[in-house]
């Protein structure tokens, strides 16, 4: 069931958003050559105790096999989609670093996620990125009382495969709320006037996850990440934001 949120239900929301894009700011910023995924994820786990807040993602049932997921920072490097684990193994010049986060602020999620330049990266990737960048600003521009799921899909596959790429498609952006991941589910390609209709107090979010290669994935040998088949690039961005009167309220800003 899609439920519609009070005034005050997103007022919650807009500050578990503020607090979980100021902590991934400053993990963003401390991404270089030679770091571990690790030692980005400690910085996080330490910040979510100084803004007494909860990791979403800590403990959530994410696994091949339902396991718990370990880490409060899904680190998916390269050829890895979503939901890669942090571990020691050092960060190097040219590496690409999908960074996805969200903490729960008195009872109420928020998620976003970027992707990162690790120094120097190849022009093919960088590309990648800022195309993934902007088909969450296009699917953002869709969020309006009145149009459908499937406009959001459909503006954001058309885009990225116009500029040579693909969407994922086993993996979507979700409701949230109450809830790390409610309904309705936010697949990033579709048929325009399809889907449930965007109304007022709906809190979505929205992610593409953009490949250059083949869209079809397989899990990471941790049993947690989704990585591509063929091991092609992957990016992925994203955002919670709330349906208002007018368009939509992005929560997971500065």
């Amino acid at each position: 069931m899609i439920t519609i949120k009070s005034k005050e239900e997103i007022q919650l929301m807009r500050e578990s958003g503020r607090i979980a894009a100021q902590i991934l700011k400053k993990v963003q910023d401390i991404v270089k050559p030679g770091i571990s995924t690790k030692e980005l994820n400690d910085l996080a786990e330490k910040l979510i105790a100084k803004y007494k807040v909860k990791s979403a993602f800590k403990g959530y049932s994410s696994g091949k096999n339902g396991e718990l997921f370990p880490g409060v920072l899904c680190t998916s490097l390269n050829n890895v989609v979503v939901h890669g684990v942090p571990s020691d193994v050092a960060l190097k010049e040219g590496d690409i670093l999908g960074l996805d986060f969200g903490v729960v602020y008195k009872g109420y999620y928020s998620d976003l996620a970027v992707t990162v330049p690790v120094g120097n990266i190849r022009d093919e990737a960088r590309h990648l990125i800022r195309v993934t960048r902007k088909a969450l600003k296009r699917g953002l521009k869709k969020v309006r009382p009145g149009n459908t799921i499937g406009d959001i899909g459909n503006t954001i596959q058309r885009y990225v495969e116009s500029q040579g790429y693909e969407v994922v498609r086993d993996l979507c952006g979700h409701g949230i709320g109450r809830a790390l991941h409610e309904e309705p589910e936010i697949p990033n390609l579709g048929k325009r006037r399809t889907g449930p209709e965007l109304a007022e107090g709906m809190v979505i979010a929205i992610e593409p996850m953009v490949v250059t290669g083949s869209w079809e994935l397989e899990y990471s040998t941790d049993n947690y990440g989704f990585e591509t088949k063929d091991k092609s690039l992957s990016a992925h961005f994203e955002h919670t934001v709330a349906v208002t009167k007018d368009g939509c309220e992005v929560l997971t800003v500065l």
